[in-house]
């Protein structure tokens, strides 16, 4: 891989287990400041084509090419017992060394910094969203792979943990390979889509996937017009809680 600024590429990667495959097939980049949405309905093989990515398989179809060992993946669930009293200081440096001042910029970057000394369990659904986000940029990855990284947050919330994930990008400058369930709030902020159904189906721009028949096979043709109402350009900051507290001029 000769291109310096290509983080990692996937080429007719697939994997094939328990007489099946899961998913074959995908052609897959991402590049240094670039976000990469995969989208595709439940069972389509989104979580195991970021597993690839990430190395988690022995054997695999294809070909994966790595230009970085510092990578970050927050998984779709986390298993935590919420019973243990555990303040967000300390949830940060669980199983990893962090310095003061990186665990202080990540938790200021994701607006959680106020909640450092609170226990996770009072946490509401965007702040813990936010706190995971934060100890996955503490140790600045140049990859960061998100799974489903809006879980447990409402409508509003979800808008700005997706200007939040744009935020860390330009602030990183890395990488980061996204799996969504919804193109509607999340193609405002991404570069690039590929959507699979146990492979790619379309690839492109969000407007491109979105106007593709692939995507309105899978989605609907009332879920492609839909996105007019969600696409726009970001003229305002969210606090944490998911409200308007700035405009940009």
């Amino acid at each position: 891989m000769n291109d310096i600024e290509t983080l990692i590429r996937l080429t007719n990667a697939g994997i094939f287990k328990n007489k099946k495959w899961l998913v074959r097939d995908v052609d897959l980049e991402i590049k240094r400041g670039q976000i990469v949405t995969l989208i595709g309905p439940n069972g389509s093989g989104k979580t195991t084509t970021a597993k690839i990515a990430l190395g988690l398989y022995k054997t695999i179809s294809g070909r994966v090419e790595r230009n970085t060992t510092k990578i970050s993946y927050v998984p779709q669930k986390v298993s935590i017992d919420w019973t243990l009293p555990l303040r967000v200081a300390d949830f940060m440096v669980l199983t990893q060394n962090l310095k003061v001042d990186d665990i202080d910029s990540a938790l200021n970057l994701t607006g959680v910094q106020h909640l450092k000394d609170s226990n996770l369990r009072d946490l509401s659904g965007g702040e813990f969203q936010r706190v995971l986000l934060a100890r996955a940029i503490a140790k600045k990855p140049e990859l960061l792979v998100l799974d489903e990284p809006v879980q447990g947050v409402d409508f509003t919330g979800e808008v700005a943990l997706y200007s939040l994930i744009k935020t860390i990008c330009e602030n990183l400058n890395c990488g980061i390979l996204l799996i969504s369930h919804d193109l509607h709030v999340v193609m405002s902020a991404t570069d690039y889509v590929v959507c699979l159904n146990g492979h790619v189906c379309c690839c492109g721009t969000p407007r491109d996937v979105a106007e593709s028949n692939p995507y309105k096979q899978l989605f609907g043709e009332k879920s492609a017009k839909l996105l007019s109402i969600y696409e726009h350009n970001h003229d305002h900051i969210h606090s944490s809680d998911g409200n308007i507290i700035k405009e940009v001029e």
